[in-house]
Formats: C-alpha cells, structure tokens, sequence
C-alpha cells in the first residue's frame, strides 16, 4: 500500500509540474522570443518548480555554512540524487542562473523551452559538445550569471544512493572563469523523489539542504582543478554520511 500511494503522488507531482507549465507557457513563449527576458524566465522557472512542489507538499530549506553574497557569479555545484534536485536548486538560486544539463533534456515538453532559452544542454559523451559549452558558460559567468553544474553528471541507480565520483569539468571551467565554487549537500530529495527501479515514487515532506562555504579559485591554475574536484568531494562526502 505505502509502494502504491508513493507511486500515486508521484503521478500527481508531475502533473502539478505540467499543469503550472501550461498555464504560464504563454508568458514563456512570448518572453522565449527576446534574449533580454531571460530573468523573466528564470524566474517563472523558479515560480513553477516552487508552486508545483508546494501542491504536492514538497517544500525546501536550506541551512548556510556562511551567508552567500549572491551579486557574484559562482559554480553552484550539488550532487544529484533525484530529479527533485533541479527544483531543490531553482529555490535556492534566486538569482540569474543556467543549469549545464544532458541534452535529452531538450526533447521534453517540460524542460524543452528552457534549454532553449536560459539553460546549456551537453551531451556528456561529447568531448567536442562540452568543448562548444564552454565559451557560453564562461560568457554567462562574466556577466554575473551562475553556472548549476552536477559533478557526478547523472543520478546513479543505487538504492540507497551514494556519492559518484566527480568529473573535472566544473572545477576547470570554475578557475579559468575565476569564480568561486559553492558547493551544496543536498541531503534527502531522493527520500522525497527515487526516480528509479521498484523504489520509484515520492512523498510529501521537506527537502533539507546544506550549502557549503564558497571556495575561491583566484590564484589557481587549471592543474589545480582535480585537487578543487577532490576537495569538494571529500567535503560534500563528509557532510552526507554525517546526515
């Protein structure tokens, strides 16, 4: 019985997620139209996450190891446990924001419009399509918009879930860009949303997240960027096992 009421909330989750689209899509499609409405559109982002988690009773707190002065760009980056953590980082980021995704992203109704417009699809694969997202980060970067990177680059299929290792790439991109990296524990959306196997669906409840102290990465070279990948792993692993 628990099995089918969390696979019956799920289903209403992701039709709260499609219903709270469809009603603001014109705004979207109209803004979509015009570069210079990309805030407009990350906040709708942030509006249509948030409104379809709270029907669901899915909400979210984070608690600082600092306060983040959010006027500066920075490399936000998570692990990834479920697909509740791209909502988890919409609340959090409240500010100017592009997620680097996987590309098949792209092809969903939800997602489609925002890979269009405010987000980076990659297909990690790739070593040329990464090659190609990089100046784009960058330039976003400069202009004071933050980079939403998951290190781990796809939500493993261990129950209960376990860090992954880390790809180098945001810690490269983050020194050559000169911006700090913030790294966030998410510590439970997978408890609230399992996307996969016998164990897929979700419940109501709080998403608890941690954010970490920003690390700078002035002084570094791109050598450095597989002891920043290491240091922020053990710091993030650090912080799970002790939930």
């Amino acid at each position: 019985m628990k099995l089918i009421l969390k696979k019956a909330h799920a289903h209403f989750y992701r039709l709260c997620v499609g219903l709270f689209f469809m009603l603001c899509y014109p705004f979207l499609y109209f803004l979509a139209k015009d570069p210079k409405h990309y805030p407009a559109i990350v906040r709708f982002r942030r509006f249509i996450s948030g409104i379809s988690s709270a029907a669901a009773g899915i909400f979210y707190r984070a608690e600082y190891e600092e306060p983040v002065d959010w006027s500066k760009a920075y490399i936000v980056c998570p692990n990834h446990t479920s697909n509740l953590d791209i909502t988890a980082m919409c609340q959090l980021v409240k500010v100017n924001s592009s997620f680097m995704g996987k590309e098949e992203l792209a092809g969903k109704a939800v997602t489609n419009l925002f890979s269009r417009t405010v987000h980076l699809p990659v297909n990690r694969e790739s070593k040329i399509s990464s090659y190609r997202a990089h100046k784009p980060s960058t330039e976003k970067l400069q202009s004071r918009t933050s980079m939403i990177i998951f290190p781990e680059g796809h939500i493993a299929d261990d129950y209960p879930p376990q860090l992954q290792e880390f790809k180098n790439g945001p810690f490269r991109l983050a020194i050559e860009a000169g911006v700090p990296v913030l790294p966030v524990s998410i510590m439970d959306a997978w408890e609230l949303l399992w996307d996969n196997g016998m164990q897929r669906g979700s419940r109501p409840g709080i998403c608890h997240i941690f954010v970490h102290k920003p690390i700078e990465t002035s002084g570094m070279s791109v050598d450095d960027a597989d002891a920043l990948r290491d240091r922020v792993y053990e710091l993030m692993k650090q912080k799970l096992v002790k939930k």
